[in-house]
């Protein structure tokens, strides 16, 4: 069971990790994380900085996170998932600004 509500989306995302700056779309979103679809994933565990704004909403919000689980399209087989990676939020902070952001009423 999860902790926290996930509601579809599609909100570009600017991250930072060890990899460089990207931008990416996120496609699901929650006070404890989120997923980035992408086809180049980043390695388990290596942590993030995400840049995005709700499209409801005027404050952007920046979080820490941490990569948890990753999909990579294998080629040559049929995709049965969106290849991309799950983000947990690490910053409890942000994540409960980011929480009343996602509660209030629209």
């Amino acid at each position: 069971e999860r902790r926290f509500r996930r509601r579809a989306v599609r909100v570009i995302v600017d991250f930072q990790s060890n990899t460089g700056i990207r931008c990416e779309y996120a496609t699901i979103l929650g006070a404890g994380g989120l997923f980035i679809d992408t086809a180049e994933p980043i390695e388990i565990g290596s942590p993030i900085r995400l840049r995005f704004r709700l499209p409801e909403c005027d404050r952007v919000h920046e979080i820490e996170g941490r990569v948890v689980w990753h999909h990579r399209a294998i080629p040559g087989e049929p995709a049965t998932r969106a290849p991309g990676m799950g983000i947990e939020f690490v910053d409890a902070a942000a994540a409960a600004a980011l929480a009343r952001d996602l509660d209030e009423p629209r």
